[in-house]
């Protein structure tokens, strides 16, 4: 059995009692969210594109790169290519797939979707969300892991992005 508790925006907060792989029967509270798409871009002149964006949880900027979540049913290519181009005004010719992340399982059930693009071209198509505050920034990867090592950059699936690309050979 599933409780609804509260919904906002495409998001839900659930109770329901499952019977665990042990044969507990247990009540789980957790967060329906439909996914997200996160976007590793590389200019033409080998620069990382980077977001400085205020977050009002944290009531703090962060250094991360883009992102978005999901539409309803959307399917992650397509949300990805939408994204880079709302955060960032920029679209790729060229796209990879980095994989997937599970980044708060314990209560959650996002999964975020991480791309590799390239050969990009500015189009200036900025339409970040109303309640976004974000700067963009063009950064080497020598920086980009400068930042990162120095606790500059904090934001886990920028983290997850680029540590996959480089051990995929995709960001050397």
């Amino acid at each position: 059995m599933q409780k609804t508790l509260h919904s906002w925006k495409n998001l839900s907060l659930v109770e329901e009692t499952l019977t665990l792989p042990n044969g507990v029967v247990a009540n789980h509270t957790s967060i329906n969210h439909p996914g997200a798409v996160v976007i590793l871009a590389k200019t033409p002149t080998g620069k990382l594109l980077l977001l400085n964006q205020y977050r009002p949880s944290l009531k703090t900027w962060l250094l991360e790169i883009p992102a978005g979540t999901l539409e309803n049913n959307e399917d992650p290519f397509t949300a990805a290519k939408r994204e880079l181009e709302e955060e960032t005004g920029y679209s790729a010719k060229k796209w990879q797939s980095l994989g997937k992340l599970t980044p708060m399982a314990g209560f959650c059930n996002e999964i975020q979707y991480l791309y590799f693009a390239e050969d990009l071209q500015l189009t200036q198509r900025l339409q970040a969300d109303t309640d976004e505050v974000i700067e963009v920034l063009e950064v080497s990867i020598d920086e980009l892991l400068q930042w990162i090592q120095q606790d500059k950059i904090s934001d886990a699936k920028t983290i997850a992005a680029v540590s996959k690309a480089l051990l995929s050979g995709t960001l050397s």
